[in-house]
């Protein structure tokens, strides 16, 4: 199944039914859940509440001149206290929530994508995936940490309040219920076009950012080719498109901010108006006046706060539904529910049986087809042919990625479709085309092959690979950390680690896939003197396009067109004149030329 592709604004849900997940995990931890509402229900209760109610005091009883003042000032900061102290407890439990929250759904994500196939990473980038667990969980982060809580302090204070206005002053709190539309509406209104053309500003700057850094990494191709004036020009039409769009969103601030005001102050005036006339004949007090313009800007910030949250909860809902998707996606290889055991000790056999197969991505299309081919214990082959004959699907194919669409596959006899895969890939070490490194330590790197190695073996290891002269010159020897996909080494150190690492996993079957194809001189004899090592007493496939480094093979297997063409050895296939003789003889031509 293929995943949503991503978009710079992340996609709202149509109800927030996906949300019951985010709810799922945070129920696992009812403590810290019920120490965060109570703190919410607390602060609400003074907010919308216990505040006005004093203010109401302060005004009525305090101004009174009879010497009680103090007494509702300090009631007033007793509140204060107690409001501070609970927002202080909620703040830390919701956040604490959101986070614990967001550590659990990457982690179910992430250790269900380690299970999953290479045909979903076929179909879905693994960039696309990456951004999905930064952006997604960052926006359920704030949701759980955030919003929710938002929302049911604002439903609470909404309806606290409200109830407090009709209780106050019914003849006021009606005209107040009127005038809420006139002003949340446009507000509302004008707040979701600022809030989409402020997107387009992003967007327009992102642009500008995108632009240098495009030509500064290209600044020998800008300069080579006199484009300078080109690169201005268009930067500057790209600076004055992100003006425009900022200009846009300031006059639609400018006319919301206005109308805020006005809307806003307009009301407050006109309950002031109408409350001093009722103080006037008597049928109110200045402090209930107080408290109710002091509840009523609570309810109506409240209720405008409501309809910002909806648009939260629903981007919240949108990525809680694509984050499921990764959690409940189920890999196509699975282990069956009764796996057999592979023999043991391990022979290092390995058969393919009229195996066809397509990729998932293109079923039309055979990558192998009526393939059939033994490899004995301890016989090394070679596969040679064409770009695009299926060479390396065979790999992909002894390795369990994929299971053939027709056709079996055994290893020591078993078929694998009846063997766990985790253990057919125990019984495989393999050596790709680039040394592929981790950003650790060389140990680490090492020990990937074989994580609970001894010191002594894992040096061992790297002798046999010709990798221990240039570990030992490491800064911190073997716990230097080679950076970035092992960018502190060249490729050729990579690729000697890399058979190391192969060595280090002492497995009956090796797979080398072009493992000198992208090596110098110098680098490519050092690497194949440790293959030759390597490649002692085991079973042995070999992907190769420089035809030199496959003469020794036992056998030659040449495919083309996801077919066997040829099999034999270096001699006997040159002479007899087919696919290979042509191969061989255009590389050695070649390299007589050069």
């Amino acid at each position: 199944m293929a995943i949503q592709s991503e978009t710079k604004e992340p996609v709202k849900a149509k109800n927030l039914g996906p949300l019951v997940m985010i709810f799922r995990e945070g129920k696992k931890y009812p403590l810290q859940a019920t120490f965060a509402v109570l703190a919410l229900l607390i602060t609400a209760t003074i907010t919308s509440l216990a505040l006005p109610s004093a203010l109401r005091l302060i005004i009525d009883r305090g101004f009174t001149g009879d010497g009680e003042i103090g007494r509702w000032f300090r009631y007033l900061l007793v509140l204060v206290g107690v409001l501070g102290i609970a927002t202080a407890v909620r703040f830390y439990f919701v956040s604490w929530l959101g986070e614990r929250v967001v550590a659990d759904i990457r982690r179910k994500a992430y250790d269900n994508l380690l299970g999953l196939s290479p045909s979903f990473f076929e179909e879905n980038s693994p960039k696309e995936i990456s951004s999905r667990m930064v952006s997604d969980t960052a926006i359920i982060e704030q949701v759980v940490g955030t919003t929710v809580s938002i929302a049911l302090r604002n439903i609470i204070m909404a309806l606290f309040a409200t109830g407090y206005l009709f209780w106050l002053a019914p003849q006021l709190a009606i005209w107040l219920l009127v005038g809420l539309p006139v002003v949340i509406i446009p507000i509302t209104i004008f707040g979701r076009r600022l809030r989409a053309i402020s997107r387009t500003s992003q967007d327009r700057v992102a642009d500008v950012g995108a632009m240098v850094t495009e030509t500064l990494s290209a600044m020998k191709i800008v300069q080579g080719f006199n484009q300078e004036r080109r690169e201005g020009a268009r930067f500057g039409v790209s600076v004055e498109n992100a003006f425009e769009t900022a200009r846009t969103r300031i006059k639609i601030r400018a006319v919301m901010t206005a109308m805020v005001i006005t809307l806003v102050f307009g009301g407050v005036t006109g309950l002031l108006w109408r409350g001093a006339v009722l103080v006037t004949t008597g049928e109110l007090t200045g402090g209930t006046i107080g408290a109710f313009i002091f509840a009523s800007a609570i309810a109506a910030s409240s209720f405008g706060a409501l309809t910002e949250v909806l648009g939260d909860l629903l981007r919240g809902a949108g990525a809680a539904s694509r984050l499921s998707e990764l959690i409940d996606e189920k890999p196509a290889i699975i282990a069956p529910a009764r796996p057999q055991s592979l023999p043991q000790p391990p022979r290092g056999s390995l058969s393919f049986q009229n195996v066809t197969f397509s990729y998932p991505t293109r079923p039309g299309e055979k990558a192998i087809a009526d393939f059939t081919l033994t490899v004995e214990p301890g016989e090394t082959v070679a596969i040679v042919g064409p770009s695009g004959a299926g060479k390396s699907t065979i790999f992909q194919l002894a390795e369990r990625f994929y299971d053939p669409t027709s056709g079996m596959i055994r290893m020591d006899g078993v078929p694998l479709t009846q063997v766990d895969p985790a253990e057919v890939r125990r019984r495989m070490a393999l050596v790709p085309q680039e040394g592929i490194l981790f950003a650790a330590s060389a140990r680490d790197n090492l020990r990937y092959g074989n994580w609970d190695a001894e010191e002594e073996a894992i040096w061992e290891a790297a002798r046999a690979a010709h990798a221990d002269g240039f570990l030992r010159d490491l800064p911190d020897g073997l716990d230097t950390f080679l950076g970035e996909g092992g960018a502190r080494l060249s490729g050729g150190q990579r690729q000697r680690l890399a058979i190391a690492r192969a060595v280090l996993r002492d497995s009956p079957i090796l797979l080398l896939d072009e493992a000198t194809s992208a090596l110098d001189a110098e680098s490519e004899r050092l690497v194949q003197d440790a293959l030759e090592h390597l490649m002692q007493d085991r079973t042995t496939l070999v992907i190769a396009h420089r035809l030199a480094t496959v003469r020794a093979s036992d056998r030659i297997v040449v495919m083309e067109g996801g077919r066997i063409v040829e099999q034999g050895d270096h001699a006997s296939l040159t002479t007899e004149g087919g696919l290979y003789a042509r191969l061989a003889s255009l590389q050695f031509a070649d390299q007589a030329v050069a």
